[in-house]
């Protein structure tokens, strides 16, 4: 599987080796990850990943993506799906980046690419939640193409679209 690539990000495809090491909070050899890198998010992400892969196989490319910095290859967060497509074509996605990357609209960029690689995939339509207090992250999925569809008292619900 290749990386995706936006005009100052790389989203490379997590293997299996890759969600270890982040999954254990440990850097493989010449990997240059940004403080605070991964997140508790990232980790158990990695975490879930690796027990897809023990449990159906690898799910690419719906899987999930390090997000670094085209100009130097920093893993300043990450971004992917949840699973497949389920049986209505949809995915549910999440991303997070670390602190000092945040405001500079990396997520935003990177969410566009992953929406237009799911769509290019068939996908029919993407979900994404946010805390109700996090502003930033709602923010985020509207600057990417994404709607507003419900809330609750805890979280906000998010989704794109397309004709099929």
């Amino acid at each position: 599987m290749t990386d995706l690539e936006t005009p100052r990000l790389v989203l490379h495809p997590m293997t299996p080796a890759d969600a270890e090491h982040v999954a254990a909070g440990s850097p493989p050899a010449g990997a240059r990850w940004a403080p605070g890198y991964p997140s508790p998010g990232e980790r158990g992400a990695a975490s879930r990943y690796l027990a897809t892969c023990a449990d159906t196989g690898d799910p690419s490319p719906f899987c999930s993506y390090g997000i670094r910095l085209r100009t130097d290859g920093l893993v300043i967060g990450g971004i992917g799906f949840h699973g497949a497509p389920d049986d209505r074509g949809g995915v549910t996605i999440g991303y997070g980046l670390v602190e000092s990357a945040r405001g500079r609209g990396y997520a935003s960029e990177a969410l566009r690419a992953l929406l237009r690689f799911a769509r290019e995939q068939g996908v029919a339509r993407v979900r994404g939640d946010a805390d109700a207090d996090n502003v930033p992250s709602q923010r985020v999925m509207t600057a990417a193409g994404m709607r507003l569809v419900g809330e609750d008292a805890s979280l906000k619900y998010y989704l794109a679209e397309w004709a099929a």
